[in-house]
């Protein structure tokens, strides 16, 4: 028996059983569609979220008041006993060399003021370092000053100034932010969101008049650039230790930004394995509709196999006959599978542009992998039935 006769052979089967293998095939189908959907999600929530986090800057050290603690079975940052001042993030940056620059942050929320225009908005003490920290740019205009200063000065978002102004040039009006005025000096260039944050929105001050207009003591971040990767770890350990020895005791937290990459990194890809898993399940449903379409194939056909084996095709022929009907039916329903499920990523990625909805190649190796190892797997025991009929039976009378 031929390789053309064994296809020949597979192929008449599959036609004569047209709406049994169909629906075989959209069940092979569906699991391998959840299983490309499933993991393209989980993918592109990964890639989402260590973009925002390299969004934040390069090489970057972030200081927070308030040392990190575990209490109980939660992590959590404990009260600092002493303030995270604009001093220390002078010193930080004066004595520890492997520190580029420095930005000190304060936050707050307050509304902004424009004629009979108004809206909540969120308030971004900081200096004229943030720019590069945060790789910004201004639009028009100019940004903070250099060192710290009190200054009734401001620099908007793209769209606050859009909705503050309507559409004419802010720079050197006047708006009022919290009851206090201040002028507009520069507008910055559409960034977006970033770690929740939408940029665009937000009105950038002098650290000191922040810190005034909250009445705030304690900055809420600071954000240390540091000169190169490989310096990353020894910076974070001397700003502690510098830190420790202003305050005389260990008060804050510095992280690095590729830890929290890193983390979130394993999390969301432990995550996507797990969707990806848990979707196979249906992968093994189908399965079992594959073995049931063969038995009773097997159970139609025994005439059929019997004279085979009778004519002189051997046990192994067969039996290559019948895994090479259930690798077709497994492997046309992988393909429509994979069609399906990146055609659905591709939908919720127009629905949510922000989203890199896009499979791992690892996923689609492996659903069109185990489609096929299914197909395989589960017609393996209908293959070997046919393969041990008797031909004298075969020829006399049904399989029961």
């Amino acid at each position: 028996m031929r390789a053309r006769d064994l296809i020949g052979f597979a192929l008449g089967s599959l036609r004569g059983h047209g709406l049994r293998t169909s629906l075989t095939v959209v069940g092979v189908a569906i699991g391998v569609a959840a299983v490309v959907m499933l993991t393209s999600l989980g993918e592109g929530a990964r890639r989402y979220v260590v973009g925002e986090f390299a969004s934040l800057g390069s090489n970057l050290v972030i200081v927070l008041p308030g040392k990190t603690e575990t209490v109980g079975q939660a992590p959590m940052v404990s009260a600092g006993t002493s303030d995270l001042t604009l001093e220390d993030a002078r010193e930080v940056e004066r004595r520890i060399m492997a520190i580029r620059r420095v930005a000190p942050v304060c936050v707050g929320t307050a509304r902004a003021v424009h004629g009979s225009r108004g809206r909540e908005t969120t308030v971004i003490g900081t200096t004229r370092p943030m720019l590069e920290v945060r790789s910004l740019r201004l639009q028009s205009g100019r940004y903070l000053p250099e060192g710290v200063t009190d200054a009734p000065i401001c620099v908007l978002g793209a769209v606050l100034a859009r909705e503050l102004f309507a559409g004419d040039n802010p720079l050197g009006e006047l708006i009022r932010v919290g009851g206090t005025r201040l002028r507009v000096i520069g507008v910055m260039e559409p960034r977006g969101t970033s770690v929740g944050l939408d940029l665009d929105e937000v009105i950038h001050l002098p650290v000191d008049t922040a810190m005034r207009m909250f009445d705030q003591s304690s900055l809420f971040r600071l954000l240390c650039e540091v000169r190169s990767p490989d310096e990353i770890e020894q910076a974070q350990q001397q700003i502690l230790a510098l830190l420790e020895e202003r305050h005389g005791t260990q008060d804050v937290t510095a992280i690095t930004q590729d830890a929290v990459l890193s983390t979130f990194d394993r999390v969301l890809g432990a995550l996507t394995v797990a969707l990806g898993l848990i979707a196979a399940i249906s992968l093994a449903v189908a399965g079992i509709g594959i073995m049931n379409v063969m038995l009773v194939d097997v159970s139609e056909r025994t005439h059929e196999i019997g004279l085979l084996k009778a004519l002189g095709v051997t046990e192994r022929q067969l039996l290559s006959a019948f895994l090479l009907e259930a690798a077709i039916i497994s492997a046309i329903g992988g393909v429509f599978g994979l069609l399906f499920g990146m055609g659905a990523g591709q939908i919720v990625q127009i629905a949510v542009p922000a989203l890199p909805v896009r499979p791992p190649l690892w996923a689609v190796v492996a659903a069109i992998a185990v489609s096929s190892s299914v197909g395989m797997l589960f017609g393996f025991l209908p293959a070997r039935r046919a393969m041990r009929l008797d031909p004298v039976d075969a020829l006399t009378r049904q399989v029961r």
